[in-house]
C-alpha cells in the first residue's frame, strides 16, 4: 500500500503530516504528487472530498522550498484560486497546517471582509495566497496588489467557478500572471467551458482522475420522499425531530435550498417548531457565516441550511445527513451537495424532497449521475400532521363577510351605506364651532398670507 514516504516528498511536509495522523494517501493525492513535484501542469478531475488540497498543496509547498526565492514586494508566489470565502478560508488553514516547518507565509483575501486590512497585510508580500477573484481583483485595480511574482497558479473548484460567474474574472487573470509558471486546475466535471479554460491556463498537463465525472459517491446511500412543495416543511420538521425514523444517526445535517430566502424560512420554520438551525448564503456577513460554520462544526447547533454557494465551501468531516429540501435544476450540483458527506472515509445519507414540478430535475440528476435513489413512505399519519399544522392559504384569507342589511320594506333592496372615515369632505357633520354661514371656527387665527413681504418696513413690489 503507498505511504506518503513513498511520494518524494521533504521531510518538513512529512512532519507535518505525521503531526495530523495522515499516514496514507487518497487516490488523487497518489496521482497528482509526483507530477506536481517534477513541475508539470496538472488538471486533475474528482469530486470534492477525495483530498485534493492535500493533492497540490504538499508538493507546492516543497517546490516553493526547494526553489528558495524571495517573497516578491506586493505579490506571490503561489496564487490559489476558490470560488467561495469557506473554501478559501479552509485551503489557506490546510496550507499552514502542511507548511508549519516548511517557514512559509500564508494570507488569504476574500470578499465581505476590510479591503484596507488585506492591502497592509499584503504590502510586504507572502508566499502562499488563497483568494476569491473578485477580491483579488478589487486588490489589482487599487494598485495594492500584483501578479508577476506567481510561480504556482491553482484553480481549485473551477466548475464552481464559472456557475458563479467569475469566468470574466479568471480570463482577466490569466493574462496578469507570468507565463513561465506551474499551473495545477482541478474540476469535478468537465464541461466545454473548462476545458477552454485548460487549454488557456495549462501547457500540456497531466490528467488525472479518480473517479467518472459526475457520479456519486460510493460510500452515500440515497433516499427519495415524493412530497408536495407546501408540505416539504412538514416532513423536514417530523425527520428531524425524530418522529418519522430514517436510516443513519443524526450528528450534523446541512440542509440545501435553492433561494437565499428559502434558506431563511426554513430556519425561521424550525425555530417556531423548537428545532435550532442556522442558515449560511450569501447575504450573510463573513462574520456571519463563519460564526454559524462554527457551531455547526462543534455541533452547538448541528443544523445548517445552505444554497449552492456553500456546496463546496464545507469542509466538515463529521456531516451525517445531507437533505435537499429543494432538488438543483442543474445536476452536477446534485454531486456537490451530497459531496458535503461521507468525508474522510465515513458512510453519508443524502435524502431529497422531490415536489410535483421538481420531477424533472430528479429525471436529469438520475440521467447524469446514474443514481440509484430509495424511495421512502411518507409517515402513517402525515397527512393529518400537515392538515393540523395550520390552515391551506385559501383557509388563511377568508373572503370578508359583506355587511349586514335589512330585508324587510324598502330597505331590502337598498345598499348600505358606507361609513365616512373623513370628516372634512362632503356630506360630514360640521365641526363645533363653526359659523352658520361655513366660517372658521372660532378661537383660531386665519392663516399667514405667505405672498406678503416679511421684510419689516414693508414697502410695494417684490425687490
Amino acid at each position: 500500500m503507498t505511504q506518503f514516504t513513498d511520494l518524494g516528498l521533504s521531510q518538513p511536509v512529512l512532519q507535518a503530516l505525521d503531526m495530523k495522523g495522515y499516514t496514507e494517501p487518497t487516490p488523487i493525492q497518489a496521482q497528482a504528487i509526483p507530477r506536481v513535484l517534477e513541475g508539470r501542469d496538472l488538471l486533475g478531475i474528482a469530486q470534492t472530498g477525495t483530498g485534493k488540497t492535500a493533492a497540490f498543496m504538499l508538493p507546492s509547498i516543497d517546490n516553493l522550498r526547494e526553489a528558495d526565492r524571495q517573497t516578491p514586494f506586493k505579490s506571490c508566489r503561489m496564487l490559489v484560486l476558490a470560488p467561495t470565502r469557506e473554501l478559501a478560508g479552509q485551503i489557506a488553514d490546510s496550507a499552514k497546517d502542511y507548511g508549519a516547518l516548511a517557514g512559509l507565509k500564508v494570507h488569504s483575501i476574500v470578499g465581505g471582509t476590510s479591503v484596507n486590512k488585506d492591502r497592509n497585510k499584503l504590502h510586504r508580500g507572502t508566499d502562499i495566497l488563497v483568494a476569491t477573484p473578485g477580491r483579488l481583483l478589487d486588490l489589482i485595480d487599487q494598485k495594492a496588489f500584483k501578479l508577476d511574482g506567481v510561480e504556482i497558479l491553482v484553480l481549485d473548484e473551477a466548475d464552481q467557478m464559472l456557475d458563479l460567474g467569475f469566468i470574466h474574472a479568471l480570463r482577466r487573470i490569466s493574462q496578469l500572471v507570468p507565463e513561465d509558471r506551474q499551473t495545477l486546475f482541478f474540476s469535478a466535471t468537465m464541461p466545454k467551458q473548462i476545458q477552454e479554460l485548460v487549454g488557456k491556463y495549462c501547457r500540456n498537463p497531466v490528467k488525472v482522475s479518480v473517479t467518472p465525472e459526475s457520479t456519486t459517491a460510493e460510500r452515500i446511500d440515497q433516499y427519495l420522499f415524493m412530497v408536495q412543495q407546501d408540505e416539504k416543511q412538514t416532513l423536514l420538521e417530523m425527520i428531524l425531530s425524530e418522529r418519522h425514523p430514517v436510516p443513519g444517526k443524526f450528528e450534523r445535517v446541512l440542509i440545501f435550498a435553492r433561494t437565499k430566502h428559502g434558506c431563511d424560512r426554513v430556519v425561521k420554520k424550525l425555530g417556531q417548531s423548537g428545532i435550532p438551525a442556522n442558515a449560511i448564503h450569501g447575504n450573510k456577513s463573513q462574520p456571519q457565516r463563519e460564526r454559524a460554520l462554527d457551531e455547526f462544526k462543534r455541533a452547538k447547533t448541528p443544523i445548517l441550511v445552505a444554497t449552492d454557494v456553500a456546496a463546496r465551501g464545507i469542509d466538515i468531516p463529521g456531516v451525517s445527513h445531507v437533505i435537499n429540501y429543494e432538488l438543483p435544476n442543474v445536476p452536477e450540483q446534485y454531486v456537490h451537495r451530497i459531496g458535503r458527506t461521507a468525508r474522510a472515509g465515513r458512510d453519508g445519507v443524502a435524502i431529497a424532497f422531490c415536489a410535483e414540478d421538481e420531477r424533472d430535475y430528479l429525471k436529469d440528476i438520475r440521467k447524469k449521475t446514474d443514481a440509484e435513489f430509495e424511495r421512502l413512505p411518507l409517515p402513517d399519519n402525515f397527512r393529518a400532521v400537515v392538515e393540523g399544522v395550520g390552515p391551506t392559504k385559501r383557509e388563511q384569507k377568508p373572503k370578508l363577510a359583506r355587511p349586514k342589511v335589512r330585508t324587510t320594506g324598502d330597505a331590502a333592496n337598498r345598499k348600505p351605506k358606507p361609513k365616512n372615515k373623513h370628516p372634512n369632505r362632503a356630506g360630514a357633520p360640521k365641526r363645533e364651532g363653526a359659523a352658520a354661514g361655513g366660517g372658521r371656527p372660532q378661537g383660531k387665527r386665519p392663516p399667514r398670507n405667505r405672498s406678503r413681504n416679511r421684510r419689516s418696513g414693508g414697502g410695494g413690489g417684490n425687490r
